[in-house]
């Protein structure tokens, strides 16, 4: 029997674009499950809450063989150990993301040595798209159709009225 390969997505997610979910479609046809891992950092101040963001994940990846959605506070690596994962995936949309999650690569393979990280790019289409680009525009009153799923942008507007 055929080891199956896991993979863990970590992100705040705050909230899920559709840059993420290309990156998880990407990933779900690469490997046989795919953890999309939300980080709960009370540190961090989130738009959506922990559940919220959980809910919109579900929503937007149903129907997307083996993907999973789980939530983890602490190090990625010992989440990654939870799972049973083998593979942590991170997405790059431009050269300047590439330093930042080359550093984490490196930090979580010393913590672990068998974390293995892919770098996957989206689609050209969202290189520029990010969760505070997004918000952005929300909190100023424009357009985020075909940015995020729809269930994402119902309840950005029901956040910002004035949307």
């Amino acid at each position: 029997m055929k080891r199956q390969r896991r993979a863990v997505y970590p992100g705040t997610f705050d909230p899920i674009t559709n840059g993420h979910l290309d990156i998880i479609r990407r990933a779900s046809a690469v490997f046989d499950r795919v953890t999309v891992a939300v980080i709960s950092n009370p540190a961090k101040k989130a738009l959506l809450s922990l559940p919220e963001r959980m809910a919109l994940i579900r929503r937007a990846t149903q129907g997307l063989r083996g993907v999973e959605v789980a939530s983890f506070s602490g190090l990625l690596v010992e989440f990654l150990r939870t799972v049973h994962g083998d593979v942590i995936i991170r997405g790059l949309r431009a050269i300047s993301d590439f330093e930042y999650e080359f550093q984490m690569a490196l930090m979580n393979r010393r913590l672990n040595r068998h974390a293995e990280t892919v770098f996957m790019m989206p689609d050209e289409r969202y290189t520029y798209l990010s969760s505070s680009l997004v918000k952005e525009v929300v909190r100023f009153g424009g357009q985020v159709r075909g940015l995020v799923p729809p269930p994402v942008e119902r309840v950005l507007k029901a956040k910002f009225p004035k949307f």
